[in-house]
């Protein structure tokens, strides 16, 4: 007799549920806020440890060797 309680309360439950349901209305509870919490968490950890690691790059430009060609006959003067 007590499975044919359950199985008399799960008709009258279901239907009553399902009617209550509103289509138009429809969010993404709280699975959709955790997901989006961690994945929100996720970039700013990325942002943060890419700051760190452009920030410890230390780039000098090499100076620009002496070309001894024709930019140096050009300032030389003319002897004759």
């Amino acid at each position: 007799m007590p499975d044919m309680s359950a199985h008399l309360a799960l008709t009258q439950l279901v239907p009553f549920a399902a009617q209550e349901l509103d289509k138009n209305k429809v969010t993404p509870g709280v699975l959709g806020f955790v997901v989006f919490a961690v994945l929100a968490l996720a970039v700013w950890a990325l942002m943060k440890s890419m700051n760190r690691h452009m920030n410890s790059i230390t780039f000098d430009e090499a100076p620009a060797p002496s070309d001894p060609g024709p930019a140096q006959d050009k300032q030389a003067p003319a002897t004759s």
